[in-house]
């Protein structure tokens, strides 16, 4: 017989609380204790048992009540437990004041950022080793998260970022070898949006908002990277070629249709061909050519 799945519980979520100002505690306490003194000093004068063995009772519990001062900074939370059961955060700023019993942990608001592992290798969409690594910017929004649903949000983060880094590289080739298709090189608004999209999935169990998250360094890894460098050159060339051939043939057609037009000369099928081969060679020699100058007729 299987066992029933146990059900999961719900995640914790942060739940604010004010506590009191710890000025107006503080200033009480100083109070209490003049008062309780007061009452000490009576007790012995008038030798009233009662009030000289209250009077040490007092001052303790006073004085205990002190460690109920915390200070809270801006963009700042901390983090209250009674006994290990969560119990709020507070985060308004200024000297506050808890129940004594209550532990206290501090957890920053603050944005930060940091930089993922210099040299990642890791292989891209069609299998290429490339080295790359990332800026991620983020902040906690959810102190009771961040807290206890991981047990070091702050090195949770740095591993999550990194796998979410090396899947966004299995997702797209380093450059892209047909127009409009995303590459790592060529589109990178669509690859830190998706970057962004995958951490802040993997960080939204911690308590954690990804603000922004780009990649700072991207290169091929160097087994492969002269033969990437002649491949990119070729790629290069081709699609340089390509372009002198387009223009040229748009010339070409340019200057036949303005001859027709205006009449300057006619040509026959062949002599049309043999002028077409002649401009195709001029404009798309790499080197100056050498002109022949022609003396007698387009004949001849």
């Amino acid at each position: 017989m299987q066992n029933a799945a146990v059900p999961s519980s719900p995640p914790l979520r942060e739940k604010v609380i004010r506590g009191l100002s710890g000025l107006l505690v503080l200033l009480l306490i100083f109070l209490l204790l003049g008062g309780t003194t007061w009452l000490f000093a009576i007790g012995v004068s008038t030798k009233t048992g009662s009030l000289i063995a209250a009077a040490p009772l007092g001052w303790l519990v006073l004085l205990g009540s002190l460690f109920g001062l915390f200070m809270v900074n801006p963009n700042e939370g901390r983090v209250l437990q009674l006994f290990g059961d969560y119990v709020g955060t507070v985060k308004v700023p200024g000297l506050r004041w808890a129940n004594p019993f209550y532990t206290c942990k501090r957890v920053s608001l603050r944005v930060r950022n940091f930089e993922t592992a210099s040299r990642l290798k890791v292989n891209d969409v069609e299998g290429n080793p490339i080295e790359m690594s990332a800026v991620v910017a983020w902040r906690v929004t959810d102190t009771a998260q961040a807290s206890f649903q991981v047990d070091n949000y702050e090195h949770y983060v740095t591993v999550a970022a990194e796998a979410a880094l090396r899947k966004l590289a299995m997702s797209y080739p380093y450059d892209a070898h047909e127009e409009g298709h995303i590459s790592l090189r060529g589109s990178p608004a669509e690859v830190a949006e998706h970057l962004k999209e995958e951490m802040q999935e993997r960080l939204a169990l911690a308590g954690v908002e990804v603000l922004e998250a780009r990649i700072s360094n991207l290169s091929y890894a160097p087994e492969i990277a002269q033969a990437m460098l002649r491949r990119q050159q070729a790629s290069a060339v081709i699609a340089a070629r390509q372009k002198i051939v387009d223009g040229s043939v748009g010339m070409v057609e340019m200057a036949l249709e303005r001859l027709a037009k205006q009449n300057i000369v006619q040509l026959d099928e062949d002599r049309k061909a043999a002028m077409v081969s002649n401009l195709l060679v001029v404009l798309c020699s790499e080197s100056a050519t050498q002109p022949i100058i022609n003396t007698g007729t387009i004949y001849q």
